[in-house]
């Protein structure tokens, strides 16, 4: 799925979060694959670490925490 795709649906399921907390939230997740996390999804070894750390967000695998909700 498209990058675009995958952040659209992100932030259409979570209306309180902004882009810039997701970006935040990836890139913690990305760290984390990049230091010897499990990934919670089965994907070819080729894929890069923040395009699966997207997809497990958008999955609903991985859940974000620690931000405060912004009423606008």
């Amino acid at each position: 799925m498209k990058v675009e795709v995958l952040t659209a649906k992100i932030l259409d399921d979570n209306p309180k979060m902004d882009r810039y907390q997701l970006a935040i939230a990836v890139a913690k997740r990305t760290d984390q694959l990049l230091n010897g996390a499990v990934s919670k999804l089965s994907v070819s070894k080729s894929i890069k670490a923040a395009d699966l750390a997207l997809m497990e967000i958008a999955e609903g695998l991985v859940v974000i925490k620690g931000f405060v909700n912004i009423e606008k």
